[in-house]
């Protein structure tokens, strides 16, 4: 699993690639972690656009990050999940916790 990061104006955008399950989980709550304590955004948005495949774990690394945000005052919004990481957030709920959008939606 791989990311990549941007930040512009108080929103800080994770691009997640591959796959996510329990191998790349650790690596991704800290690098997502740190990326959080070194921008300090308002607003973190995870793009799983390019994600192929998340298992549970992924789910882990949601609540995980979304909680330390939380704990900032910040919100976490999920964006352009593929249809395999769709089925796993729509199966867990997640769209209880955050907010789940389409390509295009997320604008503020």
């Amino acid at each position: 699993m791989k990311f990549t990061t941007a930040y512009s104006g108080g929103r800080l955008t994770v691009y997640l690639c591959g796959e996510l399950d329990h191998h790349g989980a650790r690596e991704a709550v800290r690098g997502i972690s740190d990326a959080i304590d070194g921008f300090l955004p308002r607003d973190l948005v995870l793009d799983m656009s390019e994600l192929t495949f998340m298992d549970s774990s992924g789910i882990a690394v949601i609540v995980k990050i979304n909680r330390k945000l939380g704990s900032c005052g910040g919100r976490m919004l999920i964006e352009n999940p593929a249809p395999q990481p769709l089925k796993v957030l729509d199966a867990a709920g997640v769209d209880r916790l955050v907010p789940i959008f389409a390509k295009g939606e997320v604008t503020t």
